[in-house]
């Protein structure tokens, strides 16, 4: 058997700042400034569309998720293919992405916000990394396509889902989130006009 391999990685301390509450304008500032440091970076990583497929694949193999209603299971796969062939069109502005910039992944710190935890990073448009936050940050990024964002939105909702009803998802209060998954699903495709 092959000895496990694990890594680390050092960062530099931050201070945490007084208040964890980050502002909308700071967040989409911090956004523009991570995104444009991302376009300098020449780093192979993987299309938004290879999470979204694996997420498809769990969602299409019953016994991966068995729990998961028929219904359910078509609103999810048909979610999940249809907007990642509708985002994955034109991928001429696609570029290095976060993955994951959810509020969880954004510290804020006495030296201002700083974005964490890159391991999902991907390539796609800015728009999948600005689904991922609250909604009033992306309508300060200068140039987003709010349309596409809301789509994104959808679409992040869904993978989300698919995570929460594999059999072996171990996340805390797991049946809540499976419940509140499809509801966030259905909000975003109704906002998207996708519903």
């Amino acid at each position: 058997m092959e000895p496990a391999v694990f890594g680390a990685q050092a960062w530099p301390s931050r201070t945490a700042a007084k208040t964890a509450k980050i502002a909308p304008a700071d967040y989409a500032d911090v956004f523009l400034r991570h995104h444009a440091a991302l376009r300098k970076i020449d780093l192979a990583a993987p299309h938004f569309s290879d999470r979204v497929a694996r997420a498809l694949r769990e969602v299409k193999v019953r016994e991966q998720t068995p729990e998961l209603p028929d219904s359910d299971r078509e609103l999810l796969s048909d979610t999940l293919s249809g907007l990642s062939a509708a985002i994955s069109i034109d991928k001429a502005g696609d570029q290095l992405l976060h993955g994951e910039p959810h509020p969880g992944n954004l510290l804020n710190t006495t030296r201002g916000p700083l974005f964490v935890d890159l391991a999902t990073c991907c390539r796609g448009p800015v728009e999948f990394d600005l689904a991922h936050a609250p909604e009033e940050v992306g309508k300060l990024y200068a140039g987003a396509d709010h349309g596409l964002i809301h789509r994104c939105r959808a679409l992040n909702w869904a993978m989300f889902s698919a995570w929460r009803w594999r059999r072996d998802d171990q996340m805390p209060d797991r049946g809540h989130w499976r419940l509140e998954g499809l509801n966030q699903v259905r909000a975003a495709r109704d906002s998207c006009g996708w519903g």
